[in-house]
């Protein structure tokens, strides 16, 4: 079995108004294994979300940890969260989240840029990933000029430029018609197995959960593997 490269032991999220406590998440287990590819699944409110926000720490939990390549990426501060962020985890939404003042070579570039690295090896990566999602012609195209599968596959070369650990995906095909959803799922296959990066996508796209080496079941906040 190959190392985990993102833990969860013991993550509880609880919110407080006032006097009342809403537990999010109770005590959740998991973990991502490298080059693996993991979906999870589960009703709207069930807590799918949230999870991802602790795992990719964009918030903090209540109790538990969170470990990136086995660091505790939890209870760092927030510089070296965003710095072990940056390194380990790469991040793809439903909606895109492209600059649209930007072309798509210059949105992929961005994360290298976030290093202070050099501008044309910036460059040079980002054309080689747009390449690799089949977008080597449309590298001065900015987002009003691309489809909306051209626009979700730059995303996907912008989270994978930096060679992360991780890539957390919610709902990367939720926005696609159904032909370019097809497309963009058999693309992010190709990339796990290719790249052997790991994937871990929450998605209520059957389809798209029946491509993953493990199904994870979120609901009422507890996590149940479905492959076990």
């Amino acid at each position: 079995m190959s190392e985990p490269v993102l833990e969860a032991r013991g993550l509880v999220k609880r919110f407080e108004e006032g006097p009342q406590v809403l537990e999010i998440l109770h005590g959740i287990d998991m973990e991502v294994r490298r080059g693996e590819f993991v979906a999870i699944v589960g009703s709207s409110g069930s807590g799918k979300t949230t999870l991802l926000h602790l795992l990719s720490g964009l918030d903090t939990p209540s109790a538990g940890e969170v470990r990136i390549c086995g660091q505790d990426f939890s209870r760092c501060k927030e510089a070296q969260r965003g710095e072990l962020r940056n390194r380990h985890i790469g991040f793809v939404y439903q909606f895109h989240h492209l600059l649209p003042e930007f072309t798509a070579l210059e949105n992929v570039c961005m994360p290298l840029l976030l290093r202070k690295g050099s501008i044309a090896e910036a460059e040079a990566r980002a054309t080689r990933m747009l390449v690799r999602v089949g977008l080597g012609e449309r590298l001065g195209h900015k987002p009003a000029e691309l489809s909306g599968g051209e626009r979700q596959r730059v995303a996907l070369a912008r989270a994978l430029v930096t060679e992360p650990a991780v890539v957390l995906a919610d709902e990367p095909t939720g926005n696609l018609d159904n032909d370019t959803s097809e497309d963009v799922q058999a693309l992010l296959v190709e990339l796990n197995r290719e790249l052997g990066i790991s994937f871990l996508i929450v998605t209520h796209d059957p389809s798209l959960a029946g491509k993953a080496h493990r199904i994870l079941r979120m609901d009422h906040g507890r996590l149940a593997d479905l492959s076990a």
